[in-house]
Formats: structure tokens, C-alpha cells, sequence
């Protein structure tokens, strides 16, 4: 069943720098709504008020990819290009930490349960852990060509993240243990990655134009994929709302949408079809947040949609 979703724009903000590529969404600590600036190696934060301020970073051709909320009360962020995974405090002081290897392109990160930062290896076919004082340890994932991607800490107390090239889900407990999860769609191509308040972890499929769900504690992780209106949407990012909807950006339509537990899929399409919306958060206040590469960061209220 698809229907228009019941959600409702309730504010657009264009990033300072022009170019700048709003890329991925966090919460932080304090309130406001996080975000790496992907194209200009600087990270953006987005007051309640509307106001946003940008930090540079020591290179603007970092990279700035995925961020997260630390343990630190700090935000954390892989940086993709120069192989460095960054820290930032809530007023903007920053620093990086460089990670072993040849060009390892750390994307997914997520603090784990343990304290540390969590992060996926692109190149590497490896998941890493680095303690808030800059110590490493790496764990490799079976086989190669992988491309772990996301990366979240799940309910169970371990960490999951999507293996892009291998079609499949892997888990990490903190003492490196993994186990895989493959997906019943061939060329799945799982990337975005998200865990809900029932303990299941949603994804996004961006391959195969679907929304997928996995329950831990069925038989070998039971999977249940949702196909989207349109196959060639390209879902990149999810956001588990408190309802237990799954909200997905579609970057190749310029739409965000809902998928509930029992099927339901419901989109709405952004102003610009072209704006590559990519990363979305949920602030505390649940208001939807979606970046749009195209350089706004916008708002959205979904109480409807909870509602109903």
C-alpha cells in the first residue's frame, strides 16, 4: 500500500558555503542538530533557532562523512579522504586522529557500548575501534571486496554495519567476534543502517530499491525487505523514529519517506527533485532533519504520520 505521507516542512537552511555538500546528521549533546559539509572538509551545527555556524577543519579536502554523538559529549566523524577520524566539542574545537594502514577510507562510525569509537574500513574490509585517547585496534571481516559502510550499535550490545558488495549484514561483539547476515535480494547493496526501540536494525538497500528489516532474535536474523514504489530510487539513509517507523532519504528522486512494520510505505517529495538528500536524524524533540547535498538542511514535523 502506498499513500502521501502526512509530513510537513517546517524549515530550510542553506549552509554559509556555497558548494559545501551537507552530507550526514547527528544529534549532539547539546541540543542541536550536527552535520559534515562533505565537499568543503568543514562541519556545520544547526541551532533550535535556526542558526548555523561552521567549523573548518584542518584540510578542505578531508572528507567529512558520517558523524555521530560520542561518549565525550563531543561529536565524532570519519574523514574519508584523508584517512583520519575527527572529534569536535560543542564549541567547535577540533582535532583527528590518523588510523594505520594504506588509505583505509573509514565512512561508518558509532560509539560503542564499551566507550569507544567505532568506525568501517571502505578499502580495508575492516572495522575499527579507537578509544577516546587515540588507541586502535582492528578487527578484519571475512573475505574481501565487502565495502562495510554503515555502522550502529544495536540494542543486543553489539554493533552491526551493512557490507555494501557483499550483500549482507555483519554484527560485531567488542571483542571482534562477527558473524554475517547475507540478504535474500541479489545486488541488495545495502548501505544506510539504523537500530529501532524493538531491538530490529533497518537498512537501506540502495541497489536493489528497497527497505529492509532485520530481527535479531528470529532464526539466523530474520529479514524482511519492503520494495519501494519506484526500484531505481537509490534509498541511501535511514532514521528509526520513536514510533518505530523507518524514515528513508532516496537521493535518486529527491523524496524522503516512511515504511512501518506491517508494510506501509508513504513519500514525500522535496522542493528540488535534484537536491541528493542523503543523511537524516532524528532531533529530540522529533523533528525530522534531512541534509541535502545541494546545501540545505531541512526540517520536518511527522507527528502526522506517528499519529496516524
Amino acid at each position: 500500500m502506498t499513500t502521501r505521507a502526512p509530513a510537513y516542512l517546517i524549515g530550510s537552511h542553506t549552509v554559509p558555503t556555497a558548494g559545501a555538500g551537507p552530507y550526514a546528521l547527528a544529534a549532539g549533546p547539546d541540543g542541536a542538530v550536527w552535520c559534515t559539509l562533505v565537499h568543503a572538509g568543514r562541519i556545520a551545527r544547526l541551532a533550535p533557532d535556526g542558526r548555523i555556524d561552521e567549523f573548518p577543519l584542518d584540510s578542505p579536502d578531508c572528507g567529512p562523512s558520517l558523524i555521530t554523538a560520542g561518549p565525550d559529549g563531543a561529536l565524532w566523524f570519519t574523514r574519508n579522504r584523508d584517512h583520519r577520524i575527527g572529534r569536535i566539542t560543542t564549541d567547535g574545537r577540533t582535532r583527528s586522529y590518523a588510523l594505520p594502514g594504506a588509505e583505509p577510507g573509514p565512512y561508518g562510525i558509532a560509539a560503542g557500548p564499551d566507550g569507544a569509537l567505532w568506525y568501517t574500513a571502505l578499502n580495508t574490509h575492516s572495522i575499527g575501534r579507537l578509544t577516546p585517547d587515540g588507541e586502535v585496534t582492528e578487527y578484519p571481516l571475512p573475505g574481501t571486496g565487502t565495502f562495510p559502510s554503515f555502522l550502529v550499535t544495536a540494542p543486543d550490545g553489539a554493533l552491526w554495519c551493512t557490507l555494501n558488495q557483499a550483500h549482507a549484514v555483519a554484527r560485531i561483539t567488542v571483542t571482534g567476534d562477527v558473524r554475517l547476515c547475507p540478504l535474500p535480494t541479489d545486488g541488495a547493496a545495502p548501505v544506510g543502517l539504523a537500530a529501532g526501540p524493538d531491538g530490529s536494525l533497518w537498512f537501506a538497500e540502495i541497489g536493489a530499491g528497497r527497505i529492509g528489516r532485520l530481527d535479531p532474535s528470529g532464526p539466523d536474523g530474520a529479514v524482511t525487505e519492503y520494495p519501494l514504489p519506484d526500484a531505481q530510487c537509490r534509498p541511501h539513509a535511514v532514521a528509526v523514529a520513536p514510533d518505530g517507523a523507518c524514515w528513508f532519504t532516496a537521493w535518486a528522486t529527491g523524496r524522503i519517506g516512511r515504511v512501518t512494520k506491517d508494510g506501509r510505505v508513504t513519500e514525500v517529495a522535496l522542493a528540488d527533485p535534484g537536491c541528493e538528500p542523503h543523511g537524516l536524524a532524528f532531533a529530540a524533540d522529533g523533528t525530522l532533519y534531512v541534509a541535502q547535498e545541494s546545501g540545505d538542511i531541512t526540517r520536518w514535523d511527522v507527528t502526522a504520520a506517528t499519529e496516524g
